[in-house]
C-alpha cells in the first residue's frame, strides 16, 4: 500500500508546485474561462478579506512574486535598489503581461513600499482596479472595528462597480464556509508538522500551501485533505535534526530551494510565517450577523501578530516565543528578505525576547530570487549541531 501511496503523494506535490510557481497563472485564466464575466481579484502579501472577494463571485488570487523565474528588468525602473525584490517583481509581472488575467489588485497597508507599489500600479495600469486596503492599528471594535467594516464595505461597492455580482446573504455563508474550512485544514498541515516534522517536510508543506494562491478554496482544500491522507500513509523515518521555527518571510516569500537547504542542514521547520494570507486570522469568522462586520471583528480580536500589526509596547516577541514553545522549537532563525524594513525593525526586540526566554537563535537574509545557499547552509548547520550538542536536547 506505502508504493501506491508514495507515488501518489509525489505526483500531488509536484502539481502543488506547478501551480504554486506557474508564472503565467494558468489555473487562473482556466478558471475564468469556466467563470465567464467573473472577476479574479489579486492581492499582495500579508492579508486579503478572500471571503469578501469570494461573495462577490469573484476569485482571490495571491500575488507573491516571480522568483527566480522572472528576470527583473523592467520592474527595476519603478523601485530603488535599497527596497526589497517584492514590488519589483510584481510590476514584471504585470508589465511583461502575466497578470493580464486580474482585473484587479489589492495592497494592505503593510509597509511604504507597498503602499508605493498600490501607486505605482494605478498609474501602470489605470484601466484596473488598483485598491490599497488600510488596515486597522486601533483594535477597539467601536474605533478600529466600525473603521475597518468601512472600508471592507467600500471595497465591495469597488468590486460591484467592476462587475462583480453583489454578495447575497447565500453567497456570504458559502464564502465563509468555505474560507473557514480552509482555514481549519492549512492549520492541521501545520499542526501534523509540528508533531511529526518527518512526515511533512516544509519544502513539501509550503508547496501545497502556495498552490492556494491560485485556487478556489474548496479546489485548495480538497489539495490539502488529499496530502494529509498521502502522508499519514506513506512511512518516513525521523531524523535527529534540530526543530527550529523561522521568523521574519511574512511577505516576500522566500526560495524553495532555500527551504530545502535549511532541511538538509539538519533542521526541521516546526514553526513559521509564511504565507499568512489563509491563516492570518486564527479563528472562524462568524455565519450568523452582519458578514462584514464579522470579517472585521474577527479581524481584531484574532489578527495573527507580525511586525505590520500594532503590538503593546514590551511585548514585542512574545508571540514568536509562544510560538517556538507551542511548536517544541528548540532554536529560531531570523530569516528576513533584504531590505525588509518591519522584519528587520523587529528583528532586534524579538531577539532580545528570545534571549530571556532562553532559544538560541540566528539570522540571515535573502532575496525571492537569491540562487547560492552555501553560507546559509553552513550556518543553519553550525547552529543545529550546536544545538544538538549543547542544548541538552
Amino acid at each position: 500500500m506505502s508504493q501506491p501511496a508514495a507515488a501518489a503523494l509525489a505526483q500531488l506535490v509536484e502539481r502543488a508546485e506547478a501551480l504554486a510557481y506557474d508564472v503565467e497563472y494558468s489555473a487562473v485564466r482556466a478558471w475564468k474561462e469556466r467563470h465567464p464575466g467573473a472577476l479574479a481579484i489579486g492581492f499582495v502579501p500579508v492579508w486579503a478579506p478572500r471571503e469578501l472577494i469570494a461573495a462577490c463571485g469573484a476569485l482571490p488570487v495571491g500575488v507573491v512574486g516571480g522568483g527566480d523565474k522572472v528576470e527583473i528588468i523592467k520592474g527595476d525602473a519603478c523601485y530603488q535598489s535599497y527596497v526589497c525584490h517584492l514590488p519589483r517583481s510584481v510590476v514584471e509581472l504585470g508589465l511583461n503581461g502575466r497578470l493580464d488575467c486580474l482585473d484587479g489588485m489589492l495592497f494592505p497597508s503593510i509597509c511604504d513600499v507597498i503602499r508605493n507599489l498600490s501607486g505605482v500600479w494605478k498609474l501602470l495600469f489605470p484601466n484596473k482596479l488598483s485598491h490599497y486596503l488600510d488596515l486597522p492599528q486601533d483594535f477597539d471594535p467601536e474605533i478600529g472595528g466600525d473603521f475597518f467594516r468601512a472600508e471592507l464595505a467600500q471595497l465591495v461597492e469597488l468590486l460591484v462597480a467592476r462587475g462583480a455580482r453583489r454578495p447575497t446573504p447565500a453567497s456570504w455563508r458559502q464564502a465563509i464556509t468555505e474560507h473557514n474550512e480552509n482555514r481549519h485544514l492549512v492549520e492541521e498541515l501545520h499542526a501534523l508538522r509540528r508533531e511529526q516534522p518527518w512526515r511533512v517536510p516544509t519544502s513539501e508543506a509550503y508547496v501545497v500551501a502556495r498552490a492556494g494562491c491560485v485556487l478556489p478554496a474548496t479546489e485548495h482544500s480538497a489539495l490539502l485533505r488529499d496530502y494529509l491522507a498521502l502522508v499519514r500513509a506513506v512511512p518516513r523515518a525521523p531524523l535527529d535534526n534540530a526543530r527550529v521555527v523561522v521568523a521574519g518571510a511574512f511577505c516576500e516569500q522566500p526560495p524553495l530551494d532555500l527551504l530545502k537547504t535549511l532541511e538538509r542542514a539538519g533542521c526541521y521547520i516546526v514553526g513559521d510565517d509564511f504565507l499568512l494570507a489563509p491563516r492570518f486570522v486564527r479563528a472562524d469568522v462568524p455565519l450568523e450577523g452582519d458578514p462584514l462586520a464579522a470579517i472585521a471583528n474577527t479581524w481584531l480580536a484574532h489578527a495573527q501578530p507580525h511586525a505590520s500589526v500594532w503590538t503593546r509596547a514590551g511585548t514585542k516577541g512574545d508571540d514568536l516565543v509562544a510560538l517556538a514553545r507551542k511548536a517544541g522549537a528548540e532554536g529560531v532563525l531570523f530569516a528576513a528578505p533584504s531590505f525588509c524594513d518591519p522584519a528587520l525593525l523587529d528583528q532586534p526586540m524579538q531577539e532580545a525576547a528570545c534571549g530571556r526566554a532562553g532559544l538560541p537563535h540566528m539570522h540571515f537574509k535573502y532575496s525571492e530570487n537569491s540562487g547560492q545557499f552555501q553560507g546559509i547552509r553552513e550556518q543553519a548547520g553550525t547552529f543545529a549541531d550546536a544545538i544538538k550538542l549543547w542544548s541538552g536536547a
